[in-house]
């Protein structure tokens, strides 16, 4: 299996609960895919760069993962149907992005 990270970013006129309830669905779906999450981190309501969808900011959401490359695919196009997710990105890690990732964990952890 390798490790993934995926970012996306939700509308910003969600509340809080709603914000939840969409990681959750996301990451129950991986988890039905024989994923194991490693990390979920929110980074909160950011000013974008650019308007999406005629939005200045959204909310940032970080899932790292490891699964089988059969997982990614259902997860994506279920992203694409979700009005809540504005744009997302999925990277596969190479052993010094693995490497990093862990190091920025226990800093966050440490904080």
């Amino acid at each position: 299996m390798n490790q993934y990270e995926t970012v996306f970013i939700l509308n910003p006129v969600l509340s809080d609960d709603q914000v939840r309830e969409t990681v959750d669905k996301f990451t129950g779906l991986l988890k039905g895919t024989g994923a194991e999450i490693i990390n979920v981190e929110k980074w909160g309501l950011k000013k974008l760069a650019y308007l999406i969808d005629k939005k200045k900011s959204g909310f940032y959401q970080l899932v790292e993962f490891k699964a089988p490359a059969t997982a990614i695919a259902p997860m994506e196009v279920e992203m694409r149907r979700d009005e809540r997710v504005m744009r997302f990105l999925t990277v596969r890690l190479d052993k010094n992005g693995v490497e990093y990732a862990a190091k920025r964990r226990s800093k966050v952890a440490n904080k």
